[in-house]
């Protein structure tokens, strides 16, 4: 719990000092509001689908990567836009098949700080966070926070994306991965 609060004030701090030009002269409160308003008023909706959880074989032995399940069969909507900074700002849902084949959902608020790869701003990556709730069988389906640190890569509508979940020795180092694609 300590490593996704520290990780919850890295982000933050990280967030904060993002440089959208619409957002120049407003204190962190009001970066936080703005943002997360803007992205809600978006009409720009994405679907999602989670393509792995790849377990670290570094952090689990063999045991356990026997019995766990990697193929995250599931799905998910969202709303997104991209600031006047080019990079992206999200609110999501998703629902999938945990490692343990139960039914895990997933909600929050992501943002990708991009990088444009090509003068059209066609292939970007980006690198950032996302911050909301996790719903897991083992809590009994009561909402856990959930900050992650979270990668993109994207060719116009279609974004291959992944966020990693810190843990301990045979729990937790998960790599999840997830495509993302632009319906309108």
């Amino acid at each position: 719990m300590i490593k996704k609060i520290i990780y919850a004030l890295v982000f933050v701090l990280y967030a904060l000092n993002v440089n959208a030009s619409e957002t120049e002269g407003m204190n962190w409160k009001e970066k936080i509001k703005y943002n997360f308003s803007q992205t809600w008023k978006s009409d720009t909706y994405d679907l999602y689908v989670p393509l792995y959880a790849w377990h670290n074989r570094l952090t689990y032995d063999d045991e356990h990567i026997d019995k766990y399940n990697e193929n995250p069969w599931g799905g998910g909507l969202g709303v997104s836009r991209y600031d006047s900074d080019g990079d992206w700002h999200a609110l999501y849902a998703m629902a999938f098949i945990d490692s343990n084949d139960y039914v895990e959902t997933m909600f929050g608020y992501a943002f990708l700080k991009n990088w444009y790869l090509d003068e059209a701003k066609d292939f970007r990556v980006g690198a950032g966070f996302t911050v909301g709730l996790t719903q897991r069988h083992e809590y009994s389906y009561i909402p856990v926070p959930l900050p992650l640190p979270m990668f993109g890569i994207g060719y116009k509508r279609f974004d291959l994306q992944a966020a990693y979940v810190p843990g301990i020795e045979n729990d937790g180092n998960v790599l999840f991965v997830w495509s993302r694609f632009r319906l309108n």
